[in-house]
């Protein structure tokens, strides 16, 4: 299905290369995502296994197309999609228009009557002309929800900034030097995330941003600006990234050159992978920020209510941005690892639910709500 690049949720989550599927006894809607990650890339590996329990949870039948990273293979997917059958279409369709790929598949969608909901980005300002708004020009697309992107990048390095300060990581004139490899230029997020960084570094006279790249998510891309950027600025002894993989690129490239992360030079990273997790605990990372991965069992959320006749556009509007970030500490994220942890349960996400938890009034998307959410038999 797609090009020969794309896959379905598959082996690298020890399941069956096939769609996943999911329902329950209480039929819920049918939600496709076009996932743009690879499977074994940890992001959209843990995104992929959250949607997964809440879809079982919510009683939706859940299907997952990945693109392997490849911007075309979003648009062939969502292609094969609309081209289906209606009776094997899903009710809703969710996408995330990496690398500026929304034009094409809001036409696709809206060309097959099958509605659609953006999660994890947003229009950008020199798209808006083109996609207007949610229900307007695309009547079948309902919404976006994005996570405070700007809040990633400035709870990251502005813990970074406080530590480095605290171990007097200057240099002779008393300047802390800052090194940045950000996520692409394309992809909203990506920039959000730098416009956060930027705004905590500017609240400091005694810090200076001395370089940003963008390593475009790639391990090794990252691995190798940093050698570079360590030889250009010998000083430096902060690094901010975009992402958990670019900053364990980084890392190995200062152990490499016979540094020691946590005293040599100080990292951060965004996202809530174990390995990111276990680097904060041991020191290697000295900044970390994650809860966004969860934007998809949110968009679940939400499209299960307006399944069962509670849109969310009367409340919320059709273009909702949440904070979902938190700071972690090694405390936070112990805590965080024994709920990942925990076997035969899973999280009540009914609890996040208007229409499936009648005491609740306002959505609440973020991570500690989350962290503290009741859990059921699975």
């Amino acid at each position: 299905m797609g090009n020969g690049r794309s896959g379905r949720l598959g082996a690298g989550l020890g399941l069956a290369l096939t769609a996943l599927v999911v329902s329950s006894a209480d039929a819920g809607p049918s939600v496709a995502f076009i996932n743009p990650g690879k499977q074994d890339e940890p992001f959209w590996q843990d995104a992929a296994l959250a949607m997964q329990e809440a879809a079982t949870s919510l009683g939706i039948e859940l299907e997952m197309l990945f693109a392997e990273r490849d911007y075309l293979a979003q648009i062939s997917l969502t292609r094969e999609v609309a081209e289906r059958p209606r009776q094997l279409q899903p009710d809703y369709l969710v996408l995330v228009g990496d690398k500026r790929t929304l034009f094409e598949q809001l036409e696709l969608a809206e060309g097959a009557n099958i509605q659609s909901f953006v999660a994890y980005n947003t229009v950008q300002s020199d798209e808006r002309a083109v996609l207007g708004y949610p229900r307007e020009r695309y009547a079948f697309w309902l919404g976006s929800l994005v996570p405070r992107a700007e809040d990633a990048g400035y709870l990251t390095a502005r813990a970074l900034v406080e530590k480095a300060r605290s171990r007097g990581l200057s240099n002779p004139e008393g300047i802390i030097e800052v090194l940045a490899i950000s996520g692409d230029r394309a992809t909203d997020s990506s920039n959000r995330r730098n416009r956060g960084m930027q705004a905590a570094l500017a609240e400091y006279p005694d810090v200076q941003l001395r370089q940003l790249v963008h390593g475009d998510w790639r391990k090794d891309k990252a691995a190798e600006q940093a050698r570079q950027l360590y030889l250009r600025y010998p000083e430096a002894r902060v690094l901010w990234a975009g992402s958990d993989l670019m900053a364990f690129g980084a890392i190995d490239s200062l152990r490499q050159g016979g540094g020691v992360p946590g005293q040599d030079m100080l990292f951060s990273a965004i996202n809530t992978s174990e390995e990111a997790m276990q680097a904060l605990i041991s020191g290697e990372l000295g900044a970390l920020a994650g809860g966004h991965y969860l934007t998809g069992v949110w968009a679940l959320v939400l499209l299960y209510d307006h399944y069962h006749g509670l849109d969310f556009a009367a409340t919320e509007g059709t273009e909702l941005e949440r904070p979902m970030f938190m700071s972690f500490d090694s405390d936070s994220a112990r805590q965080f690892l024994e709920r990942q942890s925990l076997t035969g349960t899973t999280v009540d996400y009914c609890h996040f639910s208007k229409v499936c938890n009648s005491a609740r009034e306002d959505y609440d998307f973020s991570l500690k709500s989350w962290l503290e959410a009741p859990v059921h038999d699975q």
